[in-house]
């Protein structure tokens, strides 16, 4: 069965867009164009990812993700005109799983709905070795190869990859991130953040690398870069 997408956007050219795009790449699809009817899309054809947008006509799409995550297990990514660095880590600290800034690439937002598909499809809760081109994370043994090859790591730096590694293809907050690999330390900083990611980038994509692994979502995150 190819998964069900809703989406949930008042501007009929723009779902009119994304239904094309997603049937087309093979998804089925349903739709919404306000915060009502979303709320009754989301119970009755229980999709398994939502794309949301924010300025709904009768309710603001931030409040809406809660109250949809409460309905099912969908998948939820922001599609929003909305660009400022404070809504998009709301959006992702309210559990929506990415967001795409319109005008958007429609080839990125398939790469994007893939991947965190992907994601749940491979639970948190089993997903112990991570695989990411020629390296591999594997959580259970704390152990990270590149190449074949040990890649030696501080337990900080370890700590952060492996929270972007459970969350593979997925924006992860700076703040999120700081809570889980500074735990019980007293004064945790994004400036520490920042340069435990620079020595990773340093140490995962030498000496000739191709593109990021770890991609830098400005003012908000990190995110792990999946294959393809």
């Amino acid at each position: 069965m190819p998964a069900k997408i809703l989406i949930v956007d008042d501007e009929p050219a723009i779902r009119r867009l994304l239904r094309n795009t997603l049937e087309r790449a093979g998804y089925a699809v349903v739709d919404a164009n306000d915060a009502r009817e979303a709320m009754l899309r989301a119970v009755a054809d229980e999709p398994d990812a939502i794309l949301l947008d924010l300025g709904l006509p009768d309710a603001d799409g931030l409040g809406l993700i809660p109250l949809l995550r409460a309905k099912g297990d969908a998948l939820i990514l922001v599609v929003s005109a909305r660009d400022a660095t404070d809504e998009k880590v709301a959006a992702l600290d309210l559990g929506a799983e990415d967001y795409v800034t319109k005008p958007f690439d429609t080839q990125e937002l398939l790469a994007r709905l893939r991947a965190a598909l992907r994601h749940r499809g491979v639970s948190e809760a089993t997903q112990h070795v991570v695989r990411r081109g020629d390296l591999v994370i594997d959580l259970d043994r704390r152990l990270v190869q590149r190449a074949g090859e040990d890649v030696h790591l501080t337990r900080k730096e370890y700590d952060v990859l492996a929270v972007l590694a459970r969350h593979i293809g997925r924006v992860v907050t700076h703040d999120r991130i700081i809570a889980t690999a500074w735990t019980g330390d007293d004064d945790p900083r994004i400036e520490y953040l920042r340069i435990v990611v620079r020595n990773l980038r340093q140490k995962l994509e030498a000496p000739a690398p191709v593109g990021s692994v770890i991609a830098n979502e400005l003012g908000v995150g990190y995110r792990l870069r999946p294959d393809g």
